[in-house]
């Protein structure tokens, strides 16, 4: 090995490191820009072919693709993880890509359905690899803050999604083009086909399979020639080199130990002990969090409508196609929100400790809920709804959408951690499916008031379990972003 080679754990960023963490952000911006899509195709359907839904109905409508994304995530995980991440990495794509125009040309709900569920397969499988190749990538004190960078990138699916539909329906005027919105999801899906067509395997599932060499192409590949996975140390003096064949652990790659040395993990041993503190920590403040994600973000334009928000947006009270466009309007400024919130955690990720950030994110997602219920209740100037609606997306993308996507990676030991990443993501999903089913028939049972009410208690009893159990599974050493070896 010459002078010349670099340490990829302690390299500085280059142009790989950026397309790595473009491509495989792509997941994430397609699967917020379906859940707001959804949101918007609901009301329009409902008003032109199906006025007898009922709320389970819309419920059912709204998280199946919701179920397909649970789903994907355990099949294409498990396939992955025994073929390669390349093949399915370029397959999933292609499913939500099909699932889409299926849903198009068809044009009819039960197709819509099926394409929704499809579509929802195929994202899943992607979420199971896009934070591997990035984290694998990165250098090791980039590696938290990328990570929550493709995180923070799903705001650009719901912001765009929902300004694309608003200039589209404000030009067509017309609820019988719904299936056309399915197109923006399709122009997405091609759009990451084509940037993964010149891709490499995952350079951790060939080192976690014993092809250390074609681990090391694989790194050259995405980063240059000079770059290899190794560790510089100081031993007697004389500063030695670790090859990728070594013993010594190093960096994301290095710590994937092979699949043969990884000890079997009952699922049973994450429900005793410290393990079940983990599991509580993880995954309710997820599921918490599922809610205002999924729940209030799949029906925010039925949300504006049920709180007349809409009626800002236009002199003169409008019905129809006309409520859904000025809705659609108000959703694409709140939205906006989504981006600022993300940057501001992320800003925070390696500054605060990260239970405090969660804690307080959910505190202040209940209390823009409060500013707007109130708004609501007492008829204050709508203005004042808006900026309450704002704080709760704000808050809620700064603490704990960012947090808990991290979080599970950090307070699980290597041997058990991909069991308790994938039960903390599971039982968030849990929670948005929750969300997004009862959202529409808490409309229907006590209207806004009663979804504003809910939602509050929601984020209270996840700033409660952060609170009581972070402390102990997570505790503030002040390098509290180092994660559990």
């Amino acid at each position: 090995m010459t002078g010349q080679s670099i340490n990829m754990d302690t390299m500085s960023l280059r142009w790989g490191h950026f397309r790595v963490l473009i491509i495989a952000s792509m997941g994430q911006i397609i699967g917020a820009g379906l859940a707001t899509l959804v949101g918007i195709i609901l009301p329009m359907i409902q008003m032109l072919r199906h006025p007898e839904l009922t709320s389970l109905q819309q419920g059912l409508i709204g998280c199946t693709s919701l179920i397909g994304i649970t789903i994907g995530s355990l099949i294409f995980g498990r396939l992955s993880d025994k073929y390669g991440y390349l093949f399915f990495f370029r397959l999933c794509p292609l499913i939500v890509l099909g699932a889409s125009l299926l849903a198009y040309f068809t044009s009819d709900l039960l197709w819509l359905v099926v394409g929704l569920f499809l579509m929802g397969l195929g994202i899943g499988g992607g979420y199971s690899l896009d934070s591997d190749y990035i984290s694998e990538i990165m250098p090791k004190r980039w590696r938290l803050f990328m990570v929550g960078v493709a995180k923070a990138s799903s705001s650009l699916g719901n912001i765009l999604v929902a300004l694309i539909c608003f200039f589209l329906l404000k030009d067509w005027q017309n609820p019988e083009l719904w299936n056309r919105l399915l197109l923006i999801i399709a122009v997405f899906a091609l759009f990451m086909i084509l940037t993964r067509i010149r891709f490499a395997q995952s350079p951790g599932w060939l080192m976690a399979h014993g092809r250390p060499a074609d681990a090391e192409s694989a790194v050259r590949y995405f980063l240059g020639k000079d770059v290899e996975v190794i560790e510089k140390g100081q031993t007697e003096g004389k500063e030695i080199h670790h090859h990728i064949g070594s013993d010594l652990e190093v960096g994301e790659i290095r710590n994937r130990p092979k699949k043969k040395d990884v000890p079997k993990v009952s699922w049973g041993n994450l429900f005793h002990g410290k393990n079940l503190k983990r599991v509580i920590f993880s995954g309710i403040p997820w599921a918490c969090e599922g809610l205002g994600v999924y729940g209030i973000g799949v029906f925010l334009p039925i949300l504006v409508m049920a709180l007349g928000l809409e009626s800002s947006s236009s002199s003169v009270a409008a019905n129809g196609i006309h409520r859904i466009t000025n809705s659609l309007e108000i959703t694409t400024w709140i939205n906006f929100f989504i981006l600022p919130g993300f940057a501001l955690g992320l800003f925070l990720v390696n500054r605060w400790y990260h239970v405090r950030i969660q804690v307080w994110g959910f505190i202040l997602c209940a209390i823009g809920l409060i500013v707007l219920l109130v708004a609501y209740k007492y008829h204050m100037p709508i203005w004042i709804a808006i900026a309450g609606f704002m704080m709760f997306e704000l808050f809620l993308n700064a603490g704990p959408h960012l947090m808990t996507f991290i979080i599970p990676s950090q307070i699980y030991p290597v041997t058990d951690r991909g069991e308790g990443a994938g039960l903390a993501a599971a039982i968030g999903k849990v929670g948005a499916v929750l969300g997004v089913l009862f959202i529409p028939m808490l409309l229907s049972w006590g209207g806004a008031e009663l979804v504003l009410l809910v939602s509050i208690v929601v984020q209270v009893i996840g700033a409660v379990v952060t609170g009581v159990f972070g402390k102990e599974v997570l505790p503030d050493n002040k390098n509290h972003h180092t994660e559990v070896k």
